[in-house]
């Protein structure tokens, strides 16, 4: 992918999920960490707002969803997501296991991004995929064996994870942009 647009939102659409990530960690994070998910999440704000502008000033620049085909299989693996995330939520929640809900969102939107990956022709959406479920089942290990909410372990990770990426975007988007 070589779209200055697609970076740019991008950066938007990480830091975004990011802010919703460190949300979800406020379930029950120790009081001392609370400080510092505040800090991390006011930085996705404005990584995001950053995000929004660029894609706005930069609306009339090519994508990779021009395309009619990547337009339609971005829709599809975007909506496959949120049904799939969505119906699993519901079934956890009904067999009172809740607790299981971010790790398996986690789950299901890094298994997304393997599809994004054709999509965008991107072969970073693999490695954010793969990191994603990686946390999801590192969560799992580590409320075991703590004290700590599996919503809190996948929240951190994972928000950080996507501001990582909105960071590394809007450097793809100002390399693009200088070149």
């Amino acid at each position: 992918m070589n779209y200055i647009r697609d970076y740019a939102m991008m950066v938007a659409i990480f830091s975004f999920a990011s802010m919703a990530w460190f949300g979800w960690s406020q379930e029950e994070p120790p009081k001392s960490w609370r400080k510092y998910i505040g800090i991390l999440t006011g930085i996705a704000l404005l990584l995001c707002l950053l995000g929004v502008y660029l894609s706005i000033k930069n609306w009339g620049e090519a994508t990779a969803l021009a395309n009619e085909q990547s337009f339609i299989y971005y829709y599809v693996f975007v909506v496959l997501e949120f049904v799939i995330a969505g119906i699993g939520a519901f079934i956890l929640f009904q067999n009172t296991k809740g607790h299981y809900i971010a790790p398996w969102v986690c789950f299901i939107v890094g298994v997304h991004f393997f599809g994004l990956r054709y999509v965008f022709d991107d072969f970073s959406l693999n490695i954010l995929g793969l990191l994603l479920v990686i946390v999801s089942g590192v969560s799992l290990y580590v409320s075991k064996n703590t004290k700590l909410t599996n919503s809190t372990i996948t929240g951190i990770i994972s928000g950080t994870i996507f501001l990582v990426f909105g960071l590394f975007n809007l450097i793809r988007f100002f390399n693009r942009w200088l070149c």
